[in-house]
């Protein structure tokens, strides 16, 4: 073997080394194979729900605005029936995982779909905001039992991202909501 044709040969095989990855990533979505484990503690709503032109209407009347250059992300504390002490700590627990984010706690938006909160009990969850689901978009993923709540995720551009069945873990969905803000 000349000394031309040894070096042709590490190249090709350095090549090789460096497209092997690639090569096994296409054939492994070709064939439809999927990581079984996620890093996400919630459930990916696949695919993602379009909620822009679903009407969605803030207390005081003005519809619920996606490119608003204030918020990227949107949480939507989905309130079960007769809302009580135990929901509304869970909606509190929604708005101190907003601050827990420090700096980046304007990067997120904590939205309660349930038009029988009183006004007094709102303006003590401050910054959240009321609204309601009009066109029932999201009364899918409403619990049914009293005094429940569930969250979900929209992303900036209003799409449903991430979901969370009543009796969700706090600090898993924190743990959430810190990798998507951040990243």
């Amino acid at each position: 073997m000349t000394s031309a044709s040894r070096k042709r040969l590490g190249l090709v095989l350095l090549a090789l080394v460096f497209a092997a990855p690639l090569l096994a990533a296409i054939v492994l979505n070709a064939i439809g194979w999927r990581p079984a484990g996620t890093r996400n503690y919630g459930e990916l709503v696949t695919p993602p729900q379009d909620l822009t032109g679903a009407p969605f209407v803030l207390a005081n009347g003005a519809p619920l605005a996606w490119k608003d250059a204030d918020w990227s992300w949107t949480i939507f504390a989905l309130a079960g029936p007769d809302c009580a002490q135990q929901c509304l700590a869970r909606i509190d627990e929604l708005r101190r995982a907003r601050l827990s984010l420090n700096q980046n706690a304007h990067r997120v938006r904590v939205v309660v779909l349930d038009a029988t909160l009183p006004p007094d009990t709102l303006a003590a969850l401050a910054p959240v905001q009321a609204a309601q689901d009009r066109g029932g978009q999201l009364g899918g993923l409403r619990p049914v039992a009293p005094d429940t709540v569930a969250a979900a995720f929209a992303d900036p551009h209003g799409f449903l991202v991430l979901r969370y069945a009543a009796g969700y873990d706090g600090s898993k969905l924190r743990k959430d909501l810190a990798r998507l803000v951040k990243g």
